[in-house]
């Protein structure tokens, strides 16, 4: 079990009332599952579990970071070399703050990541590698593993090390380097796209451009295997009309999923929305092709030939999302996932840090929306000031 994981509490899941849980969780199909497994993980501290929360100055001011969590530099070197109808990085706030795919880092990029990692020194986290493609631009990949591993050692206290990635990388001519690299990183899992078990199917999903080798399934299929062989592989599929939508496409997907090499699947609704985005093509596409995950895992349990042999393991509440863990009788472990953003949005809003994000431009912020709960700005003074304050480690709160 990674550091991050020991630290959150485990309860008798019929002892932890909805009331106290996120919006996500708050459905008939979460009341079936409190009778059907032993346990819920609870991700987001309360706010008076002092243990639970990191202090830690920024930008001249104290803050209390969750524990555990995530920091994401924002993969935006080059538009995705995918082109998901559903991809939440084409979502537009209805405020019209400036959207993250359409920054592109400069020349100073890396030395502004090697300043906000010193002034997060002492602070624990967990690296979380996602964006657009992070794998697209094989010498940026690169050097940012080399940023982040050199971080390690005078900077934050990191715990898991996780990239998302649709793999297009990993099939281009300098994938085997790529492999290499995240070994060598010690990354923990890499999560890895595909969102059909049919080549044709995915493609109409997920619209890679043309020349890139990962689209085709053979390629796909192949490099998977590759990449199970050196790091621990999870396949990553999003829930949709015209995807995987019933539970034979889910018996299917599985079946596929360990041919592949993967330990672990992970079945992903579409993330809710509030009212805080503009209705735009994505937005409308998430409404049309959205399948629901209550409806789909209760479809599935109910259906004997696709749920034999299936052990529920436990229940995770994360700050905006839950989801359910189980196993197959052949070993392969499974995860049916839900978030709400609704719920992000409130927790972002109170104050406390639940998310580091360092944007293309330079700023570090506690969510998804440059510009947006700035915490540090490498562009500034004050991040110097922060590297020469944060010399000496600040209690915990």
């Amino acid at each position: 079990m990674s550091p991050a994981l020991s630290r959150i509490p485990i309860h008798d899941v019929r002892k932890v009332a909805v009331a106290a849980l996120p919006r996500s969780a708050s459905s008939p199909l979460f009341e079936r599952l409190r009778g059907a497994v032993g346990q819920v993980a609870l991700r987001a501290p309360d706010a008076g579990e002092g243990a639970r929360w990191h202090t830690h100055t920024l930008g001249g001011t104290p803050r209390r970071f969750a524990q555990p969590i995530t920091f994401t530099p924002y993969a935006a070197v080059q538009p995705c070399s995918a082109r998901c109808s559903f991809c939440s990085e084409n979502l537009r706030k209805a405020d019209g703050a400036v959207a993250a795919s359409r920054l592109r880092p400069g020349a100073g990029y890396f030395e502004g990541l090697a300043r906000t990692l010193r002034a997060l020194r002492g602070v624990p986290l967990s690296w979380s590698l996602s964006g657009l493609e992070t794998s697209d631009d094989a010498d940026w990949m690169l050097q940012l593993l080399d940023v982040l591993a050199a971080g390690e050692r005078d900077g934050p206290v990191v715990e898991d090390r996780v990239l998302y990635s649709n793999g297009a990388g990993f099939a281009a001519p300098r994938g085997a380097q790529l492999r290499d690299a995240l070994q060598a990183f010690g990354l923990s899992w890499l999560e890895l796209s595909r969102h059909h078990h049919d080549g044709a199917a995915n493609q109409a999903i997920m619209r890679f451009r043309p020349g890139v080798a990962i689209g085709e399934q053979a390629v796909f299929e192949r490099t998977a295997r590759q990449l199970a062989d050196a790091v621990a592989l999870r396949l990553v599929c999003i829930l949709q009309r015209g995807g995987v939508a019933q539970p034979a496409d889910v018996a299917a997907y599985l079946r596929w999923a360990q041919r592949c090499g993967a330990g672990t699947v992970v079945f992903r609704e579409f993330s809710r929305l509030d009212d805080s985005y503009r209705d735009n093509a994505t937005a409308r596409f998430l409404g049309t092709h959205r399948v629901s995950m209550d409806e789909l895992l209760a479809a599935c349990l109910d259906d004997a030939d696709v749920s034999r042999g299936w052990t529920l393991d436990s229940l995770t509440e994360g700050y905006y999302f839950w989801n359910l863990r189980l196993r197959t009788a052949s070993g392969l472990r499974v995860v049916f996932e839900s978030a709400d953003y609704g719920a992000m949005h409130q927790r972002h809003a109170s104050g406390d840090v639940y998310k580091l994000v360092y944007f293309p431009d330079g700023q570090l912020c506690a969510g998804w929306e440059p510009g947006r709960d700035v915490l540090l700005d490498t562009r500034s003074d004050d991040s110097r000031n922060d590297e020469a304050r944060n010399d000496e480690v600040l209690p915990h709160a």
